[in-house]
């Protein structure tokens, strides 16, 4: 397992991560804890969570659940130095601390309680879930019109935000804090802010990438190249749609869309020909399709870490062996068609 820079952090870590957001829902504490075991056991050091999962979805009564799983195996196996852990404050939203945007105030409040849920100190890596003035990721980018958002207040929570990381970093309470489902243009203010009054650095950005949803691919990939702000990939595998499980239109028993019918969206007429197109790259190339899929989001040329989930531990075997796996350009030039003949399936 290679590990990278997170940026400017001055954190290492493993070149793919471990997602979690199952765990407390479709996953068992047992099952949660084998994921743990196989996942440090293959070198997949770097863990993500969220106070609010498991999530898929988010009920009130098992929010944290998950954080309180990784906290169980904290405490049984312990070496928590050999982790570099991430996880997120919830944005404004409807079941933790409903309507709430993120602050200063209640950045300390939410991190207090994923401390106590992980049973850990500190955390490595502190995001914000997403931003509050809202955003275009989760599908909302077909009625996305952003209008009367007020820069002047958008830029004191900002500040705000900040300052109280700074807080936090100096109590050893964090080590670095980071994005998650943000625009390029409030990444470059975070940055700016930073840079400016010399407060803690935004070091990442988590926003959803695969073959099937590549918005990060323009601007995106500028900024992130650029500034030297990797991209936490989450779904690259589009939710198992590249896995092929769903091929046909079908929904396995046990499977995310048995308890998510249309995926959050991910089902749409266009989704089906895309996933056959990546599928017979896979199978003309001789390549697990979710192996291909990862290792694509390795490929590009920003720097890029695939949050690897899985419900099952044959399945997470196989995400893992996606690591170090080099596409030829054939298999890159043949995506790269795909993609054009496939754009923005959902």
């Amino acid at each position: 397992m290679k590990m990278i820079p997170l940026g400017q952090s001055g954190l290492t870590v493993s070149e793919l991560c471990l997602g979690t957001m199952t765990w407390g829902s479709q996953n068992t504490e047992a099952e949660g804890h084998a994921q743990a075991d196989l996942a440090l056991e293959r070198g997949v050091t770097f863990w993500d969570t969220a106070e609010m999962y498991p999530v898929n979805p988010v009920r009130a009564e098992t929010v944290g659940r998950t954080e309180e799983i990784i906290g169980t195996w904290l405490a049984a196996r312990g070496g928590r130095s050999r982790l570099v852990i991430a996880t997120k404050v919830t944005g404004k939203g409807q079941v933790v601390r409903p309507g709430e945007p993120i602050t200063g105030r209640s950045l300390r409040r939410a991190l207090e309680g994923s401390l106590t849920r992980l049973k850990t100190d500190y955390v490595d890596l502190y995001q914000l879930h997403w931003p509050n003035r809202g955003s275009y990721h989760f599908r909302q980018a077909w009625n996305y019109a952003p209008q009367g958002v007020d820069r002047a207040g958008e830029t004191a929570q900002m500040v705000d935000v900040l300052t109280t990381a700074q807080t936090l970093v100096a109590e050893g309470k964090i080590r670095a804090i980071g994005l998650s489902n943000e625009s390029v243009w409030g990444a470059a203010r975070w940055l700016h802010l930073a840079e400016t009054l010399g407060l803690p650095r935004m070091v990442s950005v988590q926003n959803e990438y695969s073959l099937l949803c590549r918005q990060f691919d323009t601007d995106w990939a500028e900024l992130s190249l650029i500034e030297d702000m990797p991209l936490l990939a989450f779904s690259p595998l589009a939710t198992g749609l590249l896995s092929g499980k769903y091929a046909g239109d079908v929904t396995p028993e046990g499977t995310r869309r048995a308890l998510n019918p249309d995926l959050s969206g991910r089902i749409t007429p266009r989704v089906f020909p895309a996933v056959a197109a990546y599928l017979g790259i896979a199978a003309r190339h001789g390549l697990d399709p979710c192996q291909m899929a990862i290792a694509f989001c390795r490929s590009r040329p920003f720097t890029t870490i695939p949050i690897i989930g899985a419900t099952t531990l044959g399945q997470l075997e196989t995400n893992i062996g996606a690591a170090g796996l080099v596409l030829s350009p054939e298999v890159l030039a043949e995506i790269a068609a795909a993609h054009r003949e496939n754009p923005r399936p959902y």
